[in-house]
């Protein structure tokens, strides 16, 4: 279920025409890729509009404890200030309106809570229970798309398919032992749609061959050893890599120490005025300032840990080249 776009998830769901045609309050728990995919072609929600959307914003928000008024589909006063609320406590620039950087952290948040629940209730459930605890497994695997029983807080049979499935789809065991880095794969799934669905595809970059001067060329193949490693959030190792953990571990793997985050790494390297193979180039994505970045290799292509994992893109797409911000050079 979580392989792949958002919209082919829904398109291939039995009841997804059924769900379409009905009232927001039949489905505001249970059908959460609809509610996200809704909200993520919203793009830009502000105080006045009004709608399916601005009720899926509000549910959201109330599901987190930003909002607690009535979801009546207006953006007024008060969901304007939960938006701000929101905003502040995630560093996002306080406006008071969803644009998308908001609509994709509310979607995380909720993405890493229900993650949360999964770990924290991991020995606490089996087969024949009924309790609220039940209850809550079967809201949060509803949520990955893993149950569609009433959330009745019976562990049945359909709780049980939803738990085999889950198990058998990401290779854990979310109700025995719940291991943490099996469930950051899981989020890192989740987290790839939400930025698939988010952006328009884009045709991933070739490996084109690059000329690279004698300092340069250990340090590039280094990189390159690593394309098609999987991203994972907090990742600063070869089962796993972040984009500012895979900076850091080629540097280190050439004796070379950098700073942990993208921001420092910024602040750590000089200035250049002139890209060379092994640069570092920096981009704003999801907040203000450096929040990305990755290795020039020449011909206008850099390597970095990307949400598909450790790839080479084109800095002329039009994604990149709107977000750029500049380079720096490490001294080795």
């Amino acid at each position: 279920m979580l392989n792949g776009t958002v919209e082919n998830i829904a398109k291939n769901t039995l009841i997804y025409s059924f769900v379409l045609s009905q009232p927001f309050a039949l489905y505001a728990g249970a059908y959460p890729i609809i509610q996200n995919k809704t909200l993520l072609e919203a793009e830009h929600l502000e105080y006045g509009d009004h709608g399916e959307s601005v009720r899926i914003l509000q549910y959201k928000l109330n599901e987190l404890s930003y909002y607690e008024d009535r979801i009546d589909g207006e953006l007024g006063v008060l969901t304007e200030h939960a938006l701000k609320k929101f905003q502040r406590d995630h560093d996002i620039t306080i406006s008071g309106q969803a644009d998308k950087e908001t609509i994709i952290a509310l979607i995380e948040v909720e993405i890493e809570r229900h993650i949360k629940r999964l770990e924290n209730l991991s020995d606490s459930v089996y087969p024949g229970q009924r309790s609220e605890d039940v209850k809550i497994v079967q809201e949060s695997l509803q949520y990955f798309g893993y149950y569609e029983g009433e959330i009745d807080g019976i562990y049945g049979p359909l709780t049980k398919k939803a738990v085999e499935l889950a198990e058998e789809k990401h290779d854990i065991d979310f109700l025995d032992e719940a291991p943490q880095q099996s469930l950051n794969t899981l989020y890192t799934s989740e987290i790839q749609q939400t930025a698939q669905a988010s952006v328009q595809p884009k045709e991933k970059s070739t490996i084109k061959n690059v000329s690279v001067t004698a300092n340069s060329s250990s340090f590039i193949q280094t990189a390159y050893a690593y394309v098609g490693t999987p991203y994972v959030w907090g990742g600063t190792s070869p089962s796993g890599f972040d984009c500012s953990g895979f900076l850091q571990y080629v540097h280190s793997v050439h004796g070379v120490t950098i700073p942990r985050t993208v921001s420092d790494i910024w602040n750590f390297g000089s200035p250049v005025n002139s890209l060379s193979v092994g640069d570092l180039v920096f981009f704003e994505t999801y907040k203000p300032g450096p929040s990305h970045a990755g290795i020039y290799v020449g011909n206008g292509q850099f390597i970095h840990a990307g949400l598909d994992g450790v790839e080479v893109s084109n800095m002329g797409d039009a994604y990149w080249q709107q977000r750029y911000l500049g380079a720096k050079r490490i001294a080795g």
